[in-house]
């Protein structure tokens, strides 16, 4: 091991037997901790080729079980955040897609930090289940056609330690690690092909747009290299996706767009763009544009808020929530956070209401601590909006912890203007082989 920190300190290209040797070692414990966390820090600073990238996805996939979805017919499509705030996608596309026929597998997270994780927005649902075993992801798939799950101790262990080992040595920030980090999970979890949505802006992990781009571009080609047809989309999270920030708030808010009930329009284009990539590339249309179509017309003819149902149902949940989100927590007090002056909304800090959001006790801070369902924020403007002074901002959900440090976040999160701004585009970018980028944009 002591010769592999060497080689990548000095900038070496580790082969896919000295790869395998330390994950495997570092997974029995004969690789020390110490020795793994010199490694990673080589990698920071030297980074990794994409050969490297893709034999560390295989040596950490391998370090586990496999979901085996391969009796189930059609491709399975699965999709993957890098984070956001207020980013509630999955609880839209995974019905919807499934509503269009493709069959849809999916292991999510937890929140951490200002980000908020799919597997607690799941687990406000009255009765939800998350731990699925491997074989019960199968068979749920073949009989609804979707199924999320919390990741297990079976699936990339080796991707559990290597995580918690970079959260204390500061180098969860590198492309390489985090590529294969994320490649790793969708390829154990046994789909043919995955949409990757890698946010950009404030509310990102990914700060600046060419660091998104390299990222997707990095997890893209590990993906292919596995042989699993993969898209990645550039998209922005200046400001949160939606109106919710909160457990609770953001599955009612995922209800109203299936529902079709005054949901944000932004949020309603992201799903319906990453929707159609999915479906397309599932074979399910010969186009973009059709495969546009086609996710549009599952959700206005209801067959998606059908298929969410059916989810809710199979996974032990309180499908009535689907068509009474008033089931789900409330938080005992809400806070109005009003405007000083008025004008038009220019920009809204998005990792400001995601921190807001956090001191509520909507997220945690390390891994572990529990999550209040309940609490959160609901933005009452976007940008380009005209507030006028004394109106409403947003309003803040709390339950007696927090809110004062809440509202102030996001009332700095703000900014107004005398002159009227436009939201910017969703999507900068997509990330594919030349023909599909050509099709896409």
């Amino acid at each position: 091991m002591v010769d592999l920190i060497l080689k990548k300190r000095a900038g070496g290209e580790l082969s896919d037997a000295e790869i395998g040797f330390m994950i495997r070692g570092f997974v029995d414990g004969t690789v020390p901790d110490y020795q793994m966390a010199a490694f990673l820090m080589a990698v920071y600073f030297q980074g990794m080729t994409f050969r490297e990238m893709a034999d560390l996805t295989a040596a950490i996939v391998a370090s586990g079980e496999t979901i085996d979805l391969k009796a189930i017919p059609g491709i399975k499509v699965d999709k993957h955040s890098t984070g956001g705030v207020g980013d509630k996608t999955t609880l839209v596309l995974a019905p919807l897609v499934a509503a269009c026929g493709v069959p849809v597998a999916k292991m999510s997270g937890r929140g951490l930090g200002h980000t908020g994780g799919t597997i607690d927005k799941l687990e406000s649902i009255p009765g939800f289940r998350t731990d699925l075993g491997l074989a019960e992801v199968a068979g749920q798939v073949r009989e609804i056609g979707l199924a999320v799950g919390a990741q297990t101790g079976d699936l990339t262990p080796a991707d559990r330690l290597l995580y918690a080992l970079r959260d204390v040595t500061a180098t969860v920030d590198s492309i390489p690690l985090i590529a294969s980090s994320v490649m790793s999970k969708k390829i154990a979890s046994g789909a043919d092909a995955v949409v990757l949505d890698v946010k950009a802006g404030t509310g990102a992990f990914m700060q600046k747009t060419e660091d998104a781009l390299e990222l997707a571009r990095a997890m893209v080609q590990i993906g292919r290299q596995h042989g699993r047809r993969t898209v990645a989309l550039v998209t922005a999270m200046d400001e949160p996706l939606g109106r919710a920030v909160g457990n609770a708030l953001e599955v009612h808010e995922a209800l109203a767009v299936l529902a079709g009930e005054d949901p944000p329009p932004d949020l309603v284009e992201l799903c319906l763009v990453l929707a159609a990539h999915m479906v397309f590339l599932a074979g399910r249309a010969g186009s973009l544009d059709e495969a546009g179509a086609l996710a549009q017309g599952a959700l206005a003819s209801g067959a998606a808020r059908e298929k969410m149902r059916a989810w809710v149902r199979a996974q032990g949940g309180d499908p009535a929530v689907v068509d009474d989100p008033e089931l789900l927590a409330k938080a005992p007090e809400r806070t109005a956070v009003r405007a000083e002056t008025g004008g038009w909304v220019q920009r809204i800090d998005a990792r400001a209401v995601g921190q807001a959001a956090l001191a509520l006790g909507a997220g945690r801070t390390k891994k572990g601590e529990p999550v209040d369902p309940a609490v959160g924020v609901v933005l009452h403007h976007k940008v380009g909006s005209w507030v006028e002074p004394g109106a409403a901002l947003a309003t803040v959900h709390g339950a007696g912890r927090g809110e004062a440090e809440a509202a102030a976040l996001v009332r700095e999160a703000y900014v107004l203007a005398a002159e009227k701004t436009a939201p910017g585009p969703l999507v900068h970018a997509v990330v594919g082989d030349e023909e599909y980028e050509n099709r896409a944009m």
